[in-house]
């Protein structure tokens, strides 16, 4: 199974999970994808940005295109 773990890379080489992993027996393979930009301590950015990239949901036709996939009350 391949789960996907953000982290940072430290000036030093230094690699710091963000997120606690389960360590199953035995050494594990990785692949490391480099990003743009360092996110700010405590992923403050994060709530913000998805709120901005998401604004376009909440709309009321957006509701009732997607009305036909809530249960019924």
């Amino acid at each position: 199974m391949h789960r996907t773990v953000e982290a940072i890379v430290e000036a030093d080489g230094t690699i710091r999970l963000l997120e606690p992993v389960e360590q199953e027996a035995g050494p594990r393979r990785v692949l490391v994808t480099f990003l743009e930009e360092v996110p700010e301590e405590g992923g403050a950015k994060a709530p913000l940005l998805s709120e901005i990239a998401l604004s376009d949901w909440a709309r009321e036709e957006e509701d009732a295109a997607w009305s036909h996939l809530q249960p019924e009350a």
